[in-house]
C-alpha cells in the first residue's frame, strides 16, 4: 500500500534501480521469452518505462506483460486500444487507452474519457498521457473510482466504442483506401495523401469522397485538368450537383470558369476551393529568382513544387433544376475536357449539350453550319441563329441527326446515294426536322433554322466523321437556296476554335489563290467578289477561276507569335480542304477513307499566293505532302520548288504593260517625267512592291493597306523612291516601318483604326 503521492524523484528513477519493478520488468521479460539485445527485447524496455509508476507497482507481471503487448501491437496496426485492469483493492477501475500519435488530441480524450466514465458510472477519474518513445502512439492511462464489479464489463463492447471515437478522419480514408485499392496500393497512397489535405476540406469533406477525389487527382499526372460530377446532393437550396474541377496549381479565378460553365447551361451557386499538397509525388519544377540577387547573376532557386487544386461548385441546370448525371454525366465531363484541353469552343451555343442532349463536338457541328449560314446571309447574325437553336433545342437535335444519318460511314457504301438503307433513315430524318419546323411560332427563327437544313441537305462532303477538331464540308452551290447570285459550282466551308474559311470554285478545274482576309462577318463575300474578278482577267488562261479566304479567331496581338500562329491556322484552314479531296493514284481516283459522298470524283485543287500569305507556298506543299496529294509540288505555286512572287513580280509585270499603254494614249514617259500616284497596298506586297519600283519618277501621294493609311502631299520622287526600295528590302514591312523625317508636311502614316487624319 501507498499513502500519499510519488516525488519527482521516485517518477524519474530508472526502472532497474527500484528492486520490485526491476523484478517485474525481468519477469515481463521472461514470459515473452525476448532475447537481451533484441530489437523486441529493447521494445519492452521502453514500452516498461514509459508506464506511470502507479500502474507498474499496483499491477502483477502478468497484467503489465498483456499491456505491453497491447502497446507494441500499435506499431503493425493503426487503430485504438483498450485495456482494463481491474484495482486489488477494489476502489475502482484501471484503464489504458493506446491510440495511434495522430489520432491524439485533447477533444478525443475528452469524448474517450466522457464516454468510460458514464459506462464505469464512475464517480471520479484522473489520467495520465504517455506518449511512446518513437513518438508513433499515445497512451492514457485512466483511473476510475466506482463500485461497478470489473467482471460485469464487456470490454469488447467499450473498446469498439473507444476505436470509433479514437478513429479520426485520416484513419477512416487510410482504411478505405487499403479497401479500394488493396493493401499495398493502399498504403502508399494514404502516406501520400494522409496530410495533403486542409482542415477545411477534411471538415467538409466524407473519407468516401476523398478517396474518389484522390483516384481523379492522380489522373493530374497524366492531364493538366479533370472534371467530375457527382449528385444527388440535398440542401436548403434544392436539390444539386456537385462539379468539381481538379488541376494542378493553386485555385483558378473564378472570372475564368464561371463564363465556361454558365456557357453550358449551368447555374452556379458557390465554389468550395481546396489546395492539395501530396507528399513524395512526382514534383513539377519551377524556377523562382532568388531575392536580392542581381540582375545579370545567373541564379535560380529550383522549387520542387506539387500543389493541386479541387474546386468544388455546386451547380444546378440554368432552369433550377438538379443535373442528372446518370444521363448526362459522359457528355459534360467530355465538354469540360474538350474546352479545357482548347479542342471545343466556349460559346452559349454549348447549352445544348444539357438541353439538346448533345455531345460538344455535335454542338461543334452545328455551330459550322451556323457560321456559313451568316456569311451566306448578312442580314441574319450568327448571335440570332444561336439564339433560334437554342429556343428549340429539340430542332437542333433533330438537325444533327439528320446530318448523321447522311454521313455516318457505319450507315453504308461511301457513296451515300447508293444506300436505300441511309435514303429511308435519312427522309424519315428530314421530316422529323419538317414536323418539329411547324411548331416554331417566330418567322424568322423558321428561316433560319431552315437554312441550316437547307445547307445539310446541299452538302455533298464531310470530314465530320474523321473525328478532327476541324470540320469542314463541301457544299453543291446550286442546291443552297438562300445563296446569292453568282453561284460557285462547288465550295468548301472550314469552321474550328481558331480559324474559319471558305474555298469557292467556279469549276472543277479553277486555279485561285487563298487569302488571309480581315472580314470575320463577310469573308465569303470578299472571297466571292475576287473570284468573279479572277474569273474575268484569266478568261484566256483558265476558264473558271477559284478563291480561297480564312480569318483568324482570337489572334495574339504579339507580331512574332501572330506569324506563327497565322501559319498553324493557314495549315489547319488547307487540311481542311484536302480532308474532302479526292486523290489520285495510279491515275485512278481514290476518295479519302471514312468519307460518304454525295457528287462525282473531284481531285483537282490548287492554291496559290495572295494577301498574307505571299510566303506560305512551302508550307502549302508540305501540308499537302502529309495526304500524299497527287499534284506535289505543283499544289502550290511558288516558294523553294516553284517561283516567288514577290521576287519574281510575274503579276506586276502584266500590270506594268497596263501602265505603260496608259500612259502612252496621255502621251507622258513615266520613266522621264514625274506623275502623282495613289495606291492600295504596301511594299512587302508582290504586286504593289514591285509595281512602285519600276520607275523613280512615281510621286505617291497616298496608300492604305488593312492597317495603315499612308500620306505624303509633296513627295520627293528620287528620296521617296529610295526609301520605298528599303522597305521592299525589309521582312514583313508595313507602312509603319517608313522613315517618318521623308515624309511631308501635312502627311504622316496613320492607323486604320484612327478617328481622324
Amino acid at each position: 500500500r501507498f499513502l500519499g503521492l510519488f516525488t519527482g524523484k521516485a517518477q524519474t528513477t530508472p526502472v532497474d534501480a527500484i528492486p520490485i519493478l526491476r523484478r517485474k520488468l525481468r519477469q515481463v521479460l521472461e514470459r515473452d521469452a525476448a532475447v537481451p539485445g533484441s530489437h523486441d527485447y529493447k521494445a519492452i524496455v521502453a514500452a516498461f518505462n514509459s508506464m506511470p509508476r502507479e500502474d507498474l507497482f499496483g499491477s502483477d507481471s502478468d497484467q503489465l506483460h498483456k499491456d505491453i503487448k497491447t502497446i507494441l501491437s500499435l506499431e503493425q496496426e493503426r487503430g485504438a486500444r483498450l485495456r482494463i485492469r481491474p484495482d486489488p483493492l477494489k476502489r475502482g477501475v484501471g484503464a489504458m487507452v493506446v491510440m495511434p500519435r495522430e489520432s491524439f488530441n485533447g477533444d478525443v480524450r475528452r469524448a474517450i474519457q466522457d464516454f468510460l466514465q458514464q459506462k464505469l458510472r464512475a464517480t471520479r477519474v484522473d489520467y495520465r498521457l504517455a506518449i511512446g518513445e518513437d513518438q508513433s502512439h499515445a497512451r492514457f492511462h485512466f483511473y476510475f473510482v466506482t463500485d461497478i464489479d470489473p467482471a460485469s464489463i464487456d470490454v469488447n463492447e467499450l473498446e469498439r466504442t473507444v476505436i470509433e471515437l479514437a478513429r479520426t478522419w485520416r484513419d477512416e480514408l487510410r482504411e478505405r483506401l487499403v479497401e479500394t485499392y488493396g493493401d499495398v496500393s493502399g498504403r502508399e497512397l494514404a502516406r501520400r495523401y494522409g496530410a495533403a489535405f486542409d482542415e477545411g476540406y477534411e471538415a467538409e469533406v466524407s473519407p468516401a469522397q476523398a478517396v474518389h477525389d484522390i483516384a481523379n487527382l492522380e489522373r493530374l499526372r497524366e492531364r493538366p485538368n479533370v472534371f467530375d460530377l457527382v449528385n444527388p446532393v440535398t440542401d436548403g437550396d434544392g436539390s444539386v450537383t456537385l462539379l468539381i474541377f481538379y488541376h494542378l496549381g493553386r485555385g483558378r479565378a473564378l472570372s475564368d470558369v464561371l463564363p465556361l460553365l454558365e456557357n453550358l447551361g449551368f447555374r452556379v451557386l458557390d465554389q468550395n476551393p481546396y489546395v492539395v499538397s501530396p507528399s513524395g509525388s512526382q514534383p513539377r519544377v519551377e524556377d523562382r529568382a532568388v531575392p536580392g540577387a542581381d540582375d545579370g547573376a545567373e541564379v535560380a532557386d529550383t522549387a520542387l513544387v506539387d500543389i493541386r487544386s479541387v474546386d468544388v461548385f455546386r451547380v444546378q441546370t440554368s432552369g433550377g433544376a438538379q443535373v442528372d448525371v446518370r444521363s448526362d454525366r459522359d457528355r459534360l465531363l467530355q465538354a469540360l475536357d474538350g474546352l479545357s484541353d482548347g479542342t471545343a469552343e466556349n460559346d452559349r451555343l454549348n447549352r445544348l449539350v444539357m438541353a439538346a442532349g448533345l455531345t460538344v463536338r455535335q454542338v461543334s457541328l452545328l455551330r459550322a453550319y451556323l457560321m456559313y449560314y451568316a456569311q451566306l446571309n448578312l442580314v441574319t447574325s450568327r448571335s440570332f441563329v444561336t439564339s433560334s437553336l437554342l429556343a428549340h433545342p429539340d430542332v437542333a437535335a433533330l438537325l444533327v441527326r439528320y446530318f448523321e444519318a447522311r454521313f455516318d460511314p457505319s450507315m453504308g457504301p461511301a457513296r451515300g446515294a447508293g444506300s436505300e438503307t441511309r435514303t429511308a433513315v435519312m427522309a424519315a430524318a428530314h421530316e422529323a426536322v419538317l414536323d418539329a419546323l411547324g411548331g416554331v411560332s417566330s418567322l424568322a427563327e423558321d428561316q433560319a433554322l431552315r437554312g441550316l437544313l437547307d445547307l445539310m441537305s446541299a452538302s455533298v462532303r464531310s470530314n465530320y466523321h474523321l473525328g478532327h477538331e476541324r470540320i469542314s464540308f463541301k457544299l453543291d452551290s446550286a442546291k443552297v437556296g438562300s445563296m446569292p447570285e453568282p453561284r460557285p459550282l462547288f465550295e468548301i466551308a472550314v469552321s474550328s476554335r481558331l480559324v474559319e474559311g471558305t474555298h469557292l470554285r467556279g469549276g472543277k478545274v479553277a486555279r485561285g489563290g487563298i487569302r488571309w482576309s480581315d472580314r470575320p462577318d463577310d469573308f465569303r463575300t470578299e472571297v466571292l467578289g475576287l473570284m468573279k474578278t479572277q474569273m474575268t482577267k484569266n478568261a484566256v488562261i483558265v476558264p473558271v477561276g477559284s478563291k480561297g479566304g480564312f480569318v483568324l479567331k482570337s489572334p495574339p496581338s504579339d507580331r512574332d507569335a501572330l506569324r506563327k500562329h497565322v501559319q498553324e491556322q493557314y495549315q489547319t484552314y488547307i487540311r481542311g480542304l484536302l480532308d474532302l479531296t479526292d486523290n489520285l493514284v495510279d491515275g485512278s481516283s481514290v476518295t479519302p477513307a471514312g468519307l460518304v459522298v454525295y457528287d462525282e470524283p473531284d481531285t483537282y485543287l490548287v492554291v496559290a499566293a495572295d494577301k498574307g500569305t505571299a510566303t506560305f507556298s512551302d508550307l502549302a506543299n508540305a501540308t499537302a505532302a502529309e495526304y500524299d496529294f497527287w499534284l506535289g509540288d505543283a499544289f502550290a505555286s511558288g516558294g523553294s520548288a516553284g517561283y516567288d512572287h514577290k521576287g519574281m513580280g510575274i503579276t506586276a509585270r502584266g500590270a506594268w504593260e497596263c501602265v505603260k499603254r496608259h500612259f502612252a494614249e496621255l502621251g507622258i514617259n513615266p520613266m522621264r517625267e514625274e506623275f502623282t500616284a495613289v495606291g492600295i497596298g504596301d511594299m512587302s506586297g508582290d504586286v504593289f512592291g514591285n509595281g512602285l519600283l519600276y520607275t523613280d519618277r512615281t510621286r505617291l501621294l497616298a496608300a492604305f493597306n488593312h492597317m495603315h493609311v499612308f500620306i505624303d502631299p509633296e513627295p520627293d520622287a528620287a528620296t521617296s523612291f529610295m526609301e520605298r526600295r528599303r522597305l521592299f528590302q525589309l521582312p514583313r514591312s508595313t507602312w509603319a516601318d517608313y522613315d517618318r523625317s521623308l515624309i511631308s508636311e501635312g502627311g504622316g502614316v496613320f492607323e486604320r483604326s484612327a478617328k481622324s487624319i
